[in-house]
């Protein structure tokens, strides 16, 4: 009886002892994580969807699932805070329940990208069509900056029209969907004019979320002041999008003529406005970005503005833009900062764009290729770097939704909810 007794006790504890402590496990990868000021080879560990443990070395049997990561950087899930993905059926409607718009799952997860925020493209009147055909339908996490213009980027005419412009209606929508609407957005306005600035910044402060300024205006007047925007209508917290575009009907942050920065636009940075990159398809100049990150100038955010419009173009996706970042010599650790945790803070999400131990296991692995590539803007001109980002697993909540060469041992790819 007691030989049986001890047997039994000898194979619990055996049982016992092998027990896989972590569903999945990151082995051997570097980690950044700006938030956490992480900057070093670490192991990660993922239970029930959540980041369970980083340490310098993690037993690999106490997992269900290793990711060989060695020679990767592994980081936070990237967030882009400026997309068009309010897809639809309509070609005549620009960017709401448009032809126009991409669905988000196909071009997130194969960038690294967990969390998206559409910029504006539904307004009040449309949101609940756009979360009942976009949010609630994606495996990629959506938010939405609700446009001032009710109907939102239907384009033309109805994005002039300042009776739409509704701050109560718009701030009684974000309050009601507080869990999807991260802020409200400006675009296209064409008028030398404050009113869609001053009404959707009502908004925010009725809400009590930043705003987005797609800022500009047509070409037969000059365009209004940024230096005005930022220190008269704009609050510490709101987002000033298309930061490095040169177009008639913008006031740039570079003089054309002299090529310097204008001095108000680092001063504007520290009172707290975050500067966004919104790339997009005609909003992005090196005549602007090559002083400004020379002068010391880099954006807080970095976003794709991705529509059917720029994903073929100069901008092409998330890591594009984020490679170009790093030929102008914006350190790696700030460029994955400008992609994870400040748009957290941005969109008021502090759960995100980290892997602290508790949060929700959103995570991208990186390989930094390096050789001879070409980056261009909106108008073709070219800058020459030596190093592009190049994504090899992205993991939505616990789960691999990506993997470019087959990383992870047991092939294990679950699906997300």
């Amino acid at each position: 009886m007691n030989k049986i007794l001890l047997t039994f006790c000898f194979f619990l504890g055996f049982s016992q002892g092998n027990a896989q402590q972590y569903d999945m496990l990151i082995k051997g990868g570097h980690v950044i994580d700006p938030k956490n000021n992480i900057n070093t080879p670490m192991d990660v560990a993922v239970k029930d969807g959540k980041i369970a443990l980083l340490a310098k070395n993690i037993n690999s049997q106490s997992a269900l699932q290793v990711v060989d990561a060695k020679g990767l950087y592994v980081t936070p899930g990237l967030i882009d805070i400026h997309t068009h993905v309010f897809y639809g059926n309509h070609p005549d409607q620009y960017l709401m329940d448009a032809t126009s718009a991409v669905v988000p799952d196909g071009f997130t997860f194969r960038n690294g990208v967990t969390t998206i925020a559409d910029a504006g493209s539904a307004g009040w009147q449309t949101f609940p069509q756009f979360k009942q055909q976009v949010i609630d339908r994606s495996a990629t996490r959506v938010f939405a900056f609700l446009n001032i213009v009710g109907a939102g980027m239907r384009g033309g005419v109805y994005e002039q029209d300042t009776h739409d412009m509704n701050a109560h209606k718009a701030a009684e929508m974000a309050i009601a969907h507080k869990e999807d609407i991260v802020g409200f957005k400006v675009a296209h306005f064409e008028a030398a004019a404050w009113t869609p600035v001053d009404s959707a910044v009502e908004a925010g402060r009725l809400a009590g979320r930043p705003v987005m300024i797609d800022f500009g205006g047509d070409d037969t007047h000059p365009p209004l002041s940024i230096e005005a925007l930022f220190f008269k209508h704009l609050r510490p917290g709101d987002i000033y999008t298309h930061t490095f575009t040169e177009l008639k009907r913008r006031d740039p942050i570079v003089d054309p003529l002299s090529g310097k920065l204008k001095s108000f636009v680092p001063e504007a940075q520290k009172r707290g406005i975050f500067f966004d990159v919104g790339f997009g398809g005609a909003s992005f100049n090196f005549m602007q970005a090559l002083p400004a990150s020379k002068a010391g100038f880099y954006p807080n955010s970095i976003s794709t503005d991705l529509h059917t419009g720029s994903m073929n173009g100069a901008m092409k996706n998330m890591l594009n833009i984020m490679s170009i970042f790093l030929a102008m010599n914006m350190p790696l650790p700030e460029v994955i900062r400008a992609a994870t945790w400040t748009p957290a803070i941005e969109i008021q999400h502090k759960e995100l764009g980290n892997l602290s131990p508790g949060t929700i296991a959103d995570i991208a692995l990186f390989n930094l290729r390096t050789g001879n590539f070409g980056f261009w803007d909106r108008e073709g001109n070219k800058l020459k770097g030596k190093q592009r980002l190049e994504c090899e697993m992205t993991i939505r909540a616990g789960a691999i939704v990506y993997d470019l060469n087959g990383i992870a041992e047991p092939e294990l790819i679950k699906k997300t909810k």
